[in-house]
Order: structure tokens, then sequence, then C-alpha cells
């Protein structure tokens, strides 16, 4: 089994922020996704991977045995003990009491075929820890586990249905319209097996929001970057828009705009999550686009409006 580097294949160095570990893997996640790259199965591995990465290195508690693993790697493949006894030795010696691990099957979350790797399953899959375990005989519920759902901005405004397979049982996920980021779905009885007879733990589902192309979100406010041409912004006028309902729509753009100026659209922002029917606002922030390889004719006509100006 070969030692995987989430470092390297989320780009970062190993004293990275988890801001710094956050930002790459957004950038790398919106690149490989498999609903930007259909049938692509290079892509869809590589989404994985990079998934994996950041599923240990986003967690504290993660990245910590990660690192204690990575340093002693050698020793570990060596040891042939398991990796609880394994970083009881090398990493939280004190470590006490009972507790439960798990990092849910995100590729099957994504419809891709499998989960996560072997490197990532034997240190970091479904199974408990224990110091001083007590007897076994009675009834335990199953842990809780948690897994996260990325979801395109458009989904999370408009609301959709996605059916997602969880340990190859297949799920109908309702996003609601005006989901906020971060929202958290139960679903009982798919978490952890019981002991004993015990019943299942539940699956707690965290819904997040991609990073879109052109739509930034805040709150419930949409912001937007509209570029336009020298001459619009001089003279005033129109410039359209496609809103997340696919609306098109008409920008009336002052004459005398300066780049950098942001013009507020009442009520064409993201959905309340407490009222599907009420929004945010859209905020447009204008960019005024300089042009570029002008030709002798415009250079001399650009020359007598600054002669006009200055006069």
């Amino acid at each position: 089994m070969n030692f995987k580097d989430y470092y390297e294949i989320l780009g970062v160095n190993k004293s990275a922020s988890q801001d710094e570990i956050k930002k790459a893997y957004r950038k790398l996640a919106m690149k490989f996704h498999p609903d930007h790259n259909p049938g692509d199965k290079t892509a869809e591995e590589k989404f994985k991977e990079i998934t994996e990465a950041n599923e240990v290195l986003s967690d504290t508690e993660k990245r910590k045995k990660y690192d204690t693993l990575g340093s002693n790697w050698k020793q570990y493949e060596s040891s042939g003990s398991g990796f609880d006894n394994f970083y009881s030795q090398y990493g939280n010696k004190n470590r006490g009491g009972e507790s439960f691990e798990f990092s849910g099957n995100l590729g099957d979350l994504f419809g891709s075929s499998g989960g996560f790797s072997d490197f990532f399953e034997n240190f970091f899959g479904s199974r408990s820890t224990a110091s001083g375990r007590r007897g076994q005989s009675a009834q335990r519920k199953g842990a809780d586990l948690e897994a996260t759902l990325y979801i395109p901005l458009e989904e999370a405004f408009n609301g959709n249905t996605k059916l997602v397979s969880i340990n190859g049982k297949k799920i109908k996920i309702k996003i609601e319209p005006g989901t906020d980021d971060g929202k958290k779905v139960r679903l009982k009885g798919l978490g952890g097996t019981g002991q004993q007879g015990g019943e299942k733990g539940d699956l707690y589902l965290t819904l997040k929001i991609e990073k879109h192309p052109y739509f930034d979100l805040d709150g419930e406010n949409l912001l937007y970057d509209l570029y336009i041409d020298l001459y619009t912004a001089m003279l005033g006028g129109k410039s359209k828009l496609t809103t997340l309902d696919g609306k098109s729509i008409n920008v009336n753009i002052p004459a005398g705009t300066d780049s950098g100026t942001t013009l507020r659209l009442k009520n064409l922002g993201f959905r309340k999550a407490e009222n599907s029917n009420s929004f945010g606002d859209l905020l447009v922030k204008i960019k005024v686009e300089i042009p570029k390889n002008l030709s002798t004719e415009e250079k001399n006509l650009i020359k007598k409006l600054a002669a006009l100006r200055s006069s």
C-alpha cells in the first residue's frame, strides 16, 4: 500500500492554514467535479482523490493523525500493528475513553463508483477505538456519521431532488429552494451499524454550495461582475445578464459610470431560506473594459476628445 501525500494532491504546503486548504480544494473541485466533466473517468478519479485529501486535511484531528503517520510511515509499515496502536505510540499517547470516527463514502455521494482509497480506509475509515473498553454484551446504537454533498448554486437557489447512493442504497435528497450553505440534513438509520443488535446510527449530510463562475453568494445577496465597454460607461446604455433562474434582464448603466461602481437591483438576489418567495438583492459591480489595439483613426478621435476636454 503506497503512502498518499495529501498536501501534494491539493498543491499546498504542510504549514498551510485551513483557509488555504479550503481555497485549494474549492479550486480543484470546481475543475474536476464529475458534473463539469461528464464521462471523464480521469477527472472523476482526480475528484475523488482531492476530496479524500480535503476530508483529512480540513479536519483538525484527522490532520494531526495524518501528520504523525507521515513522519513515521516506514515505522508503521514494518510494525504490523493497527493504526490505533501505532498512533498511541507515536501520536496521542494519553488518549482515553471511547470514540468513534467516520468518513462518509463521498465517492458514492457524487455518483461515482467506489469510495476512498485503501490508504484512507485503513487509517480513517469507519471504525471504533477504545482504551479500557467495557464489556460488549449490552446493545449499543451505531455511530452517527457525517458526509458532505456539494451542490451547484443554481440548485440551492431553485431547489432540486438528487438521487445519491449511500452504501449501495439509493436515497432521494430534497434540496429546498433557498438552501443555505452548510445546511445539515439528517438521514435516520443510515449511520454506523449498532453493536449487539443495537439500532443503526444516523447520517448527517452537510450541503455545501459550489463556487459559481459568475455569481458570488453573500448572505441573501448575490454579487455579479458586469463588464461593459468604455463607450457605454461614458454615454450610458443597457447591458444584459442572465439570472440564476435563467431570466435575461437589462441593466441600466447611467452615463458617466466609473469602473468599480456597484448597482443594487432589488429582489433579484438569493432566495431567503425562511420564505422562498422572498429574495435578497443582486449587487452588480461594474468593470469597464478599456479598448485595445486602437486603429490610427480611433487614436486621432480620442486625441481630439482629449483636446476638447482640456480646452
